[in-house]
């Protein structure tokens, strides 16, 4: 059997699938062992085929591993309780591994099989308001399997569809043209826009003149009035000012920002066709879509995609929105990152547009991620009651970093200091997030996030000083990666853990859960922990000094890399 490092996983995989032609390959998946105790690699794919074929597990596992031929890769494979196939890596083919990993300028991560253009639509704040905490889970998550699936080969356009054509325009105009202060409009724009809004969204509830004039306004906008359109436009274009500051701030970039106004001519032509075609039908004057043959949707409300009085909705701007992805962009994949609560909206979007375009819809997925909580359990709030704005998390984050560097740190020079302080600010704020199994809630932590021990973005960015600092007190960067003897289990270890690199970014994309990734770089730093405390490497005599300081310098281009595919920097010195 031949393999890289790139490729072991789908490698072993392969094999067994050779020998059992029933074997799917689900069923064939092979994984990295959690206790090193029971092996490298693990398959349960005797359990799920003794069950099809009315067989033990161990019988089957027995008859696989006697057709295997991996002797070149595996020093023995074994079955473990119930029927579990555990391979155990030949010392000698981690070495060779870990010659090719140290020549790849990929750093080991090997090249889609099947390399996909995926569209992924992700942050989608709303215009005239200012960013929120709520903003986090979907930035930080969209963007790191934005990096992700680039590194893997996949083509990525990312998309900020931005809310910028809601009935909160009508609002804003109003209050624009009756009650804008200009100062402070010059001093925050985006909270001048707040104001104006809270101001006239009260002001409508007890005037009913005022809650007309604000329709008004907004069928005025719809209908293409020059002055409403200068005003919605000087709205958005400071909006957008506000946004970018924020996205520079994070380092997280997009190729395209194409907010809901950009689709608001397609739209009629939208819903002309799907009448024309029968996916959409009227109902008490309303145009809408059924779900009458979905057993997951038929019971719900259809989507209305234009109501009575000609207006339309989400459902209709998001339905232009994949036609134009699929024919501008030619994608075969669509990913939406938003919260939970959009569930059954996407579900019907989905639905929709299977019923619309058949076989040339793209695949169409659903990102969904769970909420940020208090220390009470409940969606964090300002004290206020509001969400915390997004760009006060952030300076607090780096102000709680800057004040415990310059305890750890303070020779640092106050440009060091500050320097690392947004490193780690917000490198702890992206990996406390991306730390966690996506569906699920979690308790934002101050103290937890910030720690310097654990699974956190300080302890590794400091793992990663800690390497890089070796070869500042070496008076020789002599680095041997055409030959690794790994003679110190330690040093074994952290090798076995370095080459499956690749096989820790693939599965990231199988489900979209970037928490795979930050586990990995975990054990890798603890992994080094060990090696460094029981290997001498300054101090070892050559070749293993010359091969140790290799072993260094792979675990530091990893850690890199791993950390910059979460969105994270990192630092020479801290």
């Amino acid at each position: 059997m031949r393999s890289t490092p790139q490729c072991l996983v789908a490698a072993l995989a392969e094999a067994i699938r050779s020998i059992v032609s029933a074997a799917s390959p689900s069923h064939a998946a092979v994984t990295p062992c959690h206790d090193a105790r029971f092996g490298d690699y693990q398959s349960n794919v005797a359990m799920a085929l003794g069950k099809k074929l009315g067989k033990p597990p161990r019988e089957v596992a027995q008859q696989i591993i006697s057709g295997l031929k991996v002797d070149d890769v595996c020093s023995k494979v074994d079955i473990a309780g119930a029927g579990f196939i555990n391979f155990h890596l030949r010392t000698e083919f981690v070495a060779r591994q870990l010659v090719e990993m140290a020549a790849d300028s990929r750093n080991g991560i090997a090249p889609a099989a099947q390399p996909r253009r995926i569209i992924l639509d992700f942050s989608s704040p709303n215009t005239a308001k200012s960013m929120h905490v709520g903003h986090i889970r979907s930035t930080f998550l969209g963007d790191a399997l934005a990096r992700i699936a680039r590194a893997v080969g996949h083509a990525v356009i990312t998309d900020n569809h931005l809310g910028d054509w809601g009935t909160n325009f009508g609002m804003l105009i109003y209050g624009y043209k009756h009650r804008l202060d200009r100062a402070a409009l010059a001093r925050s724009p985006i909270a001048e826009f707040e104001r104006l809004y809270r101001e006239i969204n009260a002001a409508s509830q007890s005037d009913k003149s005022i809650l007309d004039a604000a329709r008004k306004e907004l069928a005025l906008l719809h209908a293409g009035d020059a002055e409403n359109l200068k005003i919605w436009k000087e709205i958005t274009d400071f909006s957008l000012l506000e946004f970018n500051k924020t996205y520079q701030h994070l380092g997280v970039t997009f190729d395209h920002t194409l907010g809901e106004s950009f689709y608001n001519p397609m739209l009629q032509g939208v819903v002309d066709e799907l009448k024309k075609l029968g996916v959409a039908e009227l109902s008490e004057g309303a145009t809408c879509v059924f779900f009458r043959d979905d057993p997951a949707l038929k019971d719900a409300a259809p989507m209305i995609i234009q109501k009575s009085d000609g207006a339309f909705l989400y459902a209709t701007t998001d339905l232009a929105t994949v036609r134009y992805r699929v024919n501008e962009w030619k994608s075969d994949e669509i990913l939406y990152v938003t919260d939970a609560r959009q569930q059954l909206h996407f579900k019907q979007l989905f639905a929709a547009a299977t019923k619309w375009m058949g076989k040339e819809k793209p695949e169409l997925k659903h990102i969904v991620f769970g909420s940020i909580l208090g220390p009470d359990k409940k969606p964090i709030k300002s004290r206020s009651g509001d969400p915390i704005k997004l760009t006060e998390l952030l300076d607090e984050a780096e102000a709680r970093a800057r004040k415990i560097i310059g305890e750890k740190n303070p020779e640092l020079t106050k440009e060091e200091q500050s320097h690392a302080a947004r490193v780690i600010g917000i490198g702890a704020l992206k990996y406390a997030d991306l730390c966690q199994n996506r569906d699920l809630d979690y308790v934002f932590d101050w103290n937890k996030l910030l720690a310097l021990q654990g699974n956190t973005a300080p302890y590794l960015i400091y793992a990663y000083v800690r390497v890089r600092s070796i070869f500042r007190k070496a008076d020789s960067n002599n680095i041997s990666s055409n030959r690794f003897q790994l003679q110190a289990p330690e040093e074994l270890s952290l090798a076995k853990h370095l080459i499956q690199f690749s096989d820790a970014v693939h599965p990231i994309l199988e489900d979209y859960r970037p928490h795979l990734l930050t586990s990995y770089l975990y054990e890798l730093a603890v992994r080094f922990s060990r090696f460094f405390e029981a290997c001498p490497v300054l101090k070892a005599e050559e070749p293993i000094r010359a091969e140790r300081l290799a072993l260094c310098d792979i675990t530091a281009r990893t850690l890199k890399t791993g950390l910059n595919l979460l969105g994270i920097e990192t630092l020479e010195k801290m």
